[in-house]
């Protein structure tokens, strides 16, 4: 996929027999809500350009675990993903590695 909306990192990859793409976001502006904003029209917009180009690839969000509990397990992210609207997974930074993928 050549496009870049000023993702942090967008990343190709497979999960079991899936394929997946990963939009890599850190979290680290002054506002979480602000944060949020930017990141969940960067994902729309990534995954109105997989369905145009006909990509059967999954999009997901990936986020820092710090962002999720700040983010993500309170009543605004939740909604979000409840309601199908973003698919994430939690990973740590320290040990670089996936601890939650969301929706299960």
């Amino acid at each position: 996929m050549a496009i870049d909306l000023g993702a942090e990192r967008l990343l190709s990859a497979e999960k079991g027999a899936r394929h997946i793409v990963v939009e890599i976001k850190s979290f680290i502006g002054r506002s979480d809500v602000r944060d949020l904003e930017q990141a969940l029209g960067q994902y729309i917009l990534y995954q109105q350009a997989l369905k145009e180009e006909f990509i059967d690839r999954e999009l997901y969000l990936a986020v820092p675990r710090r962002a999720y509990y700040a983010i993500f397990a309170e009543t605004i992210g939740d909604m979000l993903i409840r309601n199908d609207v973003l698919q994430i997974f939690v990973f740590d930074e320290q040990q670089e590695v996936i601890i939650q993928w969301l929706p299960k």
